[in-house]
């Protein structure tokens, strides 16, 4: 009884192991024991299949193998080519809606033209003797500093190009036809060229607010609460005048009706009213955005030096030049007359 039941058990065996040998690749087993018998040989020279040769010899005897791995690399290629699509397609939406998210003009060249490149800047006073040129608005108005690309002519208000670049970015490159990277060259944090190294702590600070929506957002909402939390003894007491005064209960078969409404109708009054409070928040949000703009405006205006024309400080270096010479000649003329009345007197 025993041995027919090790006989069975030894046969059940033997069938489990022949199909499970029956999905394993064989060409594979048998090319890897060839190479792990070569390799044991003796001799100076050990002739072993390389993997290329294994999978050459596989695809020409098995040419479903070679059909499904085609078939799979097409169809990881092709995923992979929807997923960069669908990134390209949500990056170019995410910059639309201000995130800072590269876009395809970013990276682009056109045909036949050089990327841009980045450039150092000069800076310059507009006067009403010396008036300059502006791209934005033909002619700079007096007494405002203008800015342009090191050694040309090519200038620009700098509170202009300060407010253009904070309510339309995609137009700063496009005044000097594309040729220069004007945002990353002087606004970049990276770049040895960038004006806000000569800001202040206040400049820092409300380019730090102007680059970060949602830190402005925060502060307004703060704002708001602990506004609040001070007046809230003075708007309880209101609240509570007005919802008891006759003006609001003498009109009850008015709003009575809203009241015992129905919950769709008060959930789309209250979708309603939300919509309108986030209206007047976001015109709010963008007053105090355009004012901190004017703000950054005045600061890079006074703290941004002149490197060109009247004021400037090669200007200041060759005026204290000349007045060090003349100080000189005025020095050498007194001696010359100290000594021209010695010798009067001899």
């Amino acid at each position: 009884m025993r041995f027919t039941f090790l006989i069975i058990l030894l046969f059940n065996f033997i069938l489990e192991l022949s199909v499970a040998n029956s999905f394993l690749p064989k060409q594979k087993l048998l090319s890897s024991s060839v190479k792990v018998f070569r390799s044991f040989r003796g001799g100076s020279v050990q002739l072993t299949k390389t993997d290329e040769e294994e999978n050459n010899s596989e695809t020409e005897e098995d040419p479903k193998l070679l059909q499904s791995r085609q078939a799979l690399l097409k169809y990881r290629m092709d995923q992979q080519e929807l997923l960069q699509i669908r990134s390209t397609f949500l990056s170019e939406e995410l910059a639309k809606r201000g995130l800072p998210m590269t876009t395809l003009l970013q990276v682009s060249t056109p045909e036949g033209e050089k990327p841009p490149e980045l450039v150092d800047w000069d800076c310059a006073m507009s006067t009403v003797e010396d008036p300059k040129t502006c791209l934005y608005s033909f002619d700079a108005e007096p007494n405002t500093k203008v800015i342009a690309p090191i050694d040309s002519d090519q200038w620009i208000s700098l509170s202009a190009l300060n407010r253009l670049r904070r309510t339309d970015p995609t137009k700063v490159e496009p005044m000097w036809h594309s040729q220069y990277s004007i945002s990353e060259a002087w606004f970049g944090d990276s770049s040895a060229y960038c004006i806000l190294q000569h800001c202040d702590a206040k400049g820092i600070f409300l380019s730090f607010l102007l680059d970060q929506s949602v830190v402005l957002k925060m502060l307004l909402a703060l704002t708001f609460l602990f506004g609040a939390i001070i007046f809230m003894p003075l708007i309880e007491f209101t609240m509570s005048r007005f919802l008891v005064s006759s003006t609001v209960w003498s009109s009850w078969h008015n709003w009575a009706r809203v009241v015992h409404a129905a919950l769709p109708l008060k959930l789309l009054l209250g979708q309603l009213g939300w919509k309108a409070l986030a209206k007047a928040l976001g015109k709010l949000e963008q007053r105090v955005r355009d004012n901190l703009i004017e703000l950054e405006c005045a600061s890079l205006e006074e703290m941004i030096p002149l490197t060109v024309g009247p004021g400037s400080e090669f200007a200041r270096e060759v005026t204290s030049e000349i007045s060090d010479e003349d100080d000189e000649t005025v020095e050498i003329n007194d001696d010359n007359s100290f000594d021209s009345d010695s010798y009067a007197i001899d």
